[in-house]
């Protein structure tokens, strides 16, 4: 199916590209985030008139992205979890969890759909997660999960 790009997309392409992929992933993810559109004539000529003022706005998340990227770069959240007898974790920590864990610290409210830890975060110790915050733009943080003290 082919669509014409409203944003820069990573490993897919740039504004007003007009490319061809899956039909799922057309609907159900570029389409349905309003990052593309379906490759009509009238929807050519439409991105074409305002392919500028998208590239400004594009312009203006990649410098948002910046800033966030600065605040955050490399900096350690620390994380209470109940553990077992093996010191394993009940349950995994999920993006949700470490978008809340950004939102209450640092005022920020970024998407979990955009946080990726390394690997599945199940034990105790410290994890890196890629946080990516524009199709340009990667930041990294570090999340260190300690044992919770349960109160008896």
């Amino acid at each position: 199916m082919k669509v014409i790009l409203l944003e820069n997309v990573r490993k897919i392409g740039a504004i007003g590209e007009i490319i061809d992929v899956k039909r799922g992933f057309a609907r159900n993810h570029l389409i349905a985030k309003k990052k593309a559109l379906f490759a009509s004539k009238e929807n050519i000529q439409e991105v074409e008139k305002i392919k500028n003022e998208l590239s400004k706005k594009d312009q203006d998340k990649r410098n948002e992205a910046k800033k966030i990227d600065e605040r955050l770069k490399n900096k350690l959240y620390t994380i209470q979890k109940l553990i077992t007898e093996n010191r394993e974790l009940y349950g995994s920590v999920k993006p949700t969890e470490i978008s809340n864990i950004l939102s209450k610290n640092e005022g920020l409210d970024i998407n979990p759909s955009l946080i990726q830890p390394s690997k599945e975060i199940k034990s105790l110790g410290t994890f890196d997660v890629i946080l990516n915050l524009h199709s340009d733009i990667q930041s990294q943080i570090k999340i260190k999960i300690i044992p919770k003290e349960e109160s008896q």
